[in-house]
């Protein structure tokens, strides 16, 4: 995982890079708001720590700008700024925590650990994601999958079908796992839509539909896409 830095404290920024290098991430680091603002352009860090502080732009400013275009990326700040209404503001920007200084390494690093691991999650369960599922690129933005030159539309629902047979590739998906992927615990479909509903999707994405090789039927379970 690639972490941008942006601490104008020299002590802090090297002493966090260091402990993070050791735990196995890749750093980038920002000595002030401008130079965050351009690494996080070229670089797309998968994490952002921020300081509040810092001179020519506030973390502040940096985590709204990163925030108009990009809601997944974890961002945190870092801050002396101790009172409520400073992590309020921060919060309401789109960061995911907020950890007041003088802080406590091993905190930082475990509520690294905490917060990639949720929103990484999160991110691959992300309507917005592009996925490969074999010769086929699935783009749910604009509800459609590309062969070469084809493009395949394909409804919400197919997608999301598509979307947890992809995030459990090579094994057995039950019908009960997607009937919650693409309807949702709340909601009981019978038992013949989602038959339906991939026979439909056969019918489009698979080169013979008579004869699947996207999408495996596994006789009283489920389905499968091998990899």
């Amino acid at each position: 995982m690639k972490i941008l830095i942006a601490e104008d404290d020299v002590h802090i920024r090297n002493g966090l890079s260091d402990m993070l290098s050791r735990e196995g991430y890749s750093i980038i680091t920002a000595e002030n708001g401008k130079v965050a603002l351009m690494k996080y352009q070229q670089e797309q860090p998968d994490f952002i720590i921020l300081d509040i502080m810092m001179p020519e732009l506030d973390g502040y400013s940096v985590c709204k700008e990163i925030r108009k275009s990009d809601e997944h990326t974890p961002i945190v700040f870092l801050s002396a700024k101790g009172e409520e209404i400073d992590k309020v503001l921060g919060l309401e920007l789109g960061a995911d925590d907020y950890i007041n200084k003088p802080f406590g390494i091993h905190e930082v690093r475990a509520r690294i650990k905490t917060i990639a691991r949720r929103c990484l999650k999160a991110k691959q369960n992300s309507p917005d994601q592009m996925f490969q599922f074999g010769d086929l690129q699935v783009s749910p933005a604009e509800l459609c999958a590309k062969r070469g030159q084809q493009i395949i539309e394909l409804s919400l629902r197919e997608i999301k079908i598509l979307m947890c047979l992809w995030q459990h590739k090579n094994q057995v998906v039950t019908r009960d796992m997607l009937f919650d992927c693409a309807w949702g615990y709340d909601h009981l479909p019978n038992s013949r839509t989602l038959d339906q509903h991939v026979s439909k999707l056969r019918k489009l994405i698979e080169l013979d539909p008579v004869t699947p090789i996207l999408i495996k039927t596994i006789h009283g379970t489920g389905y499968r896409y091998q990899e």
